[in-house]
């Protein structure tokens, strides 16, 4: 009799943003920051947003009746939302993903876009599933919920709005 094949785990997986070659359409990347640098760790406990919807567009058409014809519509992407421990190190905070956000709403030029992966690993550490997105922005960062009753980590939240989503081939 013949096996299924395994399914995919969501619980091992890493996200990786680099900036983009190009952070504004012809212009070179900021000065200081090579194209592929890194931003964050790629530890993060959480990722959502792996989404992408088509606007379906529908057309009456005069003398029929009984439905409606449907077009092919734009793409849209859904926003990604990543969550992870804020780290520290130095008895100081991990700022970067802040920094960013607050250099794009500060009016520093060129803009710094990030393209990014998120790959998923099978249980022996092999890549298995990877999704890219191009020339992210950060829509919004969210600090923790702090409450002195618990002992929770403090968790930061990261959400990238992006112009295009990919399945990408291994």
């Amino acid at each position: 009799m013949d096996q299924a094949p395994p399914l995919l785990r969501a619980f091992r997986f890493r996200v990786q943003l680099r900036l983009a070659p190009q952070a504004v359409s012809g212009a070179p990347a900021p000065a200081g920051a090579p194209a592929g640098a890194a931003l964050g760790d790629g530890g993060f406990q959480e990722c959502s947003g792996l989404e992408v919807d088509m606007d379906v567009q529908e057309y009456l058409e005069g003398g029929r009746n009984d439905g409606v014809i449907r077009r092919v519509g734009r793409g849209k992407y859904s926003n990604l939302v990543l969550r992870r421990g804020m780290f520290y190190g130095d008895g100081r905070v991990n700022r970067e993903l802040w920094t960013w956000l607050q250099s794009v709403i500060s009016g520093e030029r060129p803009v710094r876009r990030y393209n990014g992966s998120v790959e998923v690993m099978s249980v022996r550490d092999e890549v298995v599933a990877v999704w890219t997105f191009e020339r992210g922005l950060p829509a919004k960062i969210k600090g923790p919920e702090l409450n002195a009753k618990t002992g929770e980590i403090a968790i930061e939240e990261l959400t990238i709005a992006h112009e295009g989503l990919r399945l990408a081939s291994l």
